[in-house]
């Protein structure tokens, strides 16, 4: 193990050549991107992996530790080889052939997969070694240089170059696609756009300001399985109670409340996926942020007095739902007041690598303050207090960014628009998608876009927490991550793939990304060694070697 992580990092840290060349470039080094260096390396491909932070892993790494995944049976190839792994070095062995139970009336979706962010990133590296992938961090990209429509490389930074036959782009943001001058969207369609239901200006009823909510059971949710962490009252959004000549409170955004089904910008809220520890010995302070101020949370003073007019024996559960890792560690989910910081997320897709240093900066700030404020803010019921004062940053995790993740969660960002569109259909089985390279399965879940005044009150909009229908897992196709072909011919991307808003939020899943990596892979490689496009590749071919290496294209 020590001499293959010394391979992995030499690669990073000697001197750098002028130009680095590969048959095949992959950027990003999240999930899908590990996923799509191993499995080219493996089919016999020098890869080079560049990521422009320090980790390999993304939000498998960075946080999202209790990992949702819909159906474990729509999982294949490596990503199931990758998790089998990763639960087994705390003795726990998965059961790919079952679908998940349902628990105590929660769904059953999700949160099954607990695993620790520093063994998650370990693997990552131990895999990319073993393959013989070369990796870069630190390595932020300024322009992408092309030939007609086929990139021949790359520019990071440090001016270093790199030049490759086919490119990957597995960042959480599209960059690569964006810089490439393939099209995309930031835009909600709007429902007129495909047809949907669920897309634009959207308020989902079960998510809208109300009294009477019902007392949850032992697991947090109430019948029917909302939990206690969506709660959402009538909150009065200013600073005078009553008074909109006052102003509105911090946290609530400006902006109309607009027509439902109309298109409009924004993409999901942001927040940091919390690894921390009760255990007394593995435990860093949350400190507060520089200049808090507890008026900054008045809203949620508001949310408390309504939980407990509405007889709510109020826990931490109603700021966030947890989850327990191994090892005394529990994964912080967010809430209706939690982590998430809506409006915040919105100029994060195309602000500069500074600039997105900044916004996360902004999110670890607005959160550190919440949590200091429920631990120590008096208006704060005395049980969540308590609480919330067992819990402190691991130790053991995060150890170059002082126990806090080194990944915010980007939810949304850029979506290509190539020819071909996932929509709603797709993922509610109206539709099938051609050219199966994997499945998704989890079900219709947005977070919010804004946190708004309607009709007097705050407002969540946007926000969607709904299944499919019923239906099965869906295909996702081939052409979901393949650019039109007059815009770039040896590009695939795997994260910001050709999706609308409301399947995206269906799509966005880890798993899903790794597989739909690992299958991009496979295409890069078959094209390259065919000579061809990745728009002209026999999918037929394609099909044959992906069953080979373990991908679920089909749902019995």
């Amino acid at each position: 193990m020590k001499s293959l992580l010394a391979s992995l990092f030499l690669s990073c840290t000697a001197a750098f050549a002028a130009s680095i060349d590969a048959d095949l470039c992959v950027y990003g080094g999240t999930s899908g991107g590990g996923s799509a260096a191993v499995q080219a390396a493996r089919m016999g491909k020098s890869v080079v992996l560049i990521e422009p932070g320090k980790h390999l892993g993304g939000m498998t790494a960075g946080g999202l530790s209790a990992v949702d995944i819909g159906d474990p049976r729509s999982v294949g190839g490596f990503a199931r080889e990758y998790f089998t792994q990763l639960a087994a070095t705390t003795g726990v062995t998965l059961a790919w052939d079952k679908p998940f139970q349902s628990k105590a009336g929660g769904p059953a979706t999700g949160g099954a997969y607990a695993i620790e962010p520093h063994q998650a990133e370990k693997l990552f590296i131990k895999m990319a070694a073993e393959a013989g992938v070369r990796v870069h961090f630190d390595a932020r990209l300024t322009s992408v240089t092309k030939d007609g429509p086929r990139i021949t490389s790359i520019t990071t930074e440090d001016g270093d170059v790199f030049t490759a036959k086919m490119f990957i782009d597995a960042t959480y943001e599209g960059d690569q696609m964006a810089k490439a001058g393939v099209s995309y969207t930031l835009m909600r369609e709007g429902n007129a756009k495909y047809g949907e239901r669920y897309n634009g200006i959207y308020y989902e009823a079960k998510y809208q300001p109300r009294t009477g909510h019902l007392q949850p059971g032992p697991n947090g949710r109430v019948k029917g399985g909302q939990g206690v962490w969506d709660r959402d009252f009538p909150l009065d959004p200013y600073v005078i109670k009553g008074d909109p000549n006052s102003g509105l409170l911090p946290l609530i955004q400006e902006g109309d409340p607009g027509v439902v089904g109309n298109p409009a910008p924004g993409v999901q809220a942001y927040c940091f996926r919390l690894c921390l520890s009760s255990h007394p010995d593995n435990q860093l302070p949350i400190t507060p942020p520089p200049n808090y101020n507890a008026a900054r949370y008045e809203i949620v003073v508001r949310f408390i007095e309504a939980c407990l007019a509405n007889g709510d024996d109020m826990d931490l559960r109603w700021f966030s739902k947890y989850d327990a890792l191994p090892n005394d560690k529990w994964d912080f989910n967010t809430a209706t007041f939690g982590g998430n910081l809506p409006g915040a997320s919105h100029e994060w897709p195309e602000a500069s690598y500074a600039r997105r240093v900044e916004i996360a900066k902004e999110h670890e700030y607005y959160h550190r303050g919440l949590l200091h404020f429920l631990a120590t803010d008096p208006r704060v019921p005395q049980k969540v207090r308590d609480e919330m004062r067992r819990f402190g940053l691991p130790k053991d995790e995060f150890i170059d960014n002082g126990g806090w993740p080194h990944q915010i969660y980007v939810r949304e960002a850029r979506r290509m628009v190539s020819d071909f569109v996932l929509t709603e259909h797709h993922t509610f089985g109206r539709e099938i998608a051609p050219k199966s390279i994997g499945l998704g399965s989890y079900g219709t879940d947005t977070h919010e876009i804004r946190r708004i005044v309607k009709d007097g009150v705050v407002t969540r909009e946007g926000k969607s927490g709904s299944g499919r229908g019923g239906f099965s897992p869906y295909q996702i196709g081939y052409d979901a991550i393949v650019p039109k072909a007059a815009e770039c011919e040896n590009l695939l991307v795997t994260f910001a793939l050709s999706a609308s808003h409301t399947a995206f939020s269906s799509l966005r899943m880890e798993p899903v990304f790794m597989v739909t990596s690992q299958s991009a892979a496979t295409a890069a490689v078959l094209a390259m060694e065919e000579h061809l496009s990745v728009q002209k590749l026999d999918y037929s071919k394609l099909k044959a070697r992906l069953l080979a290496d373990g991908q679920v294209l089909q749902f019995p």
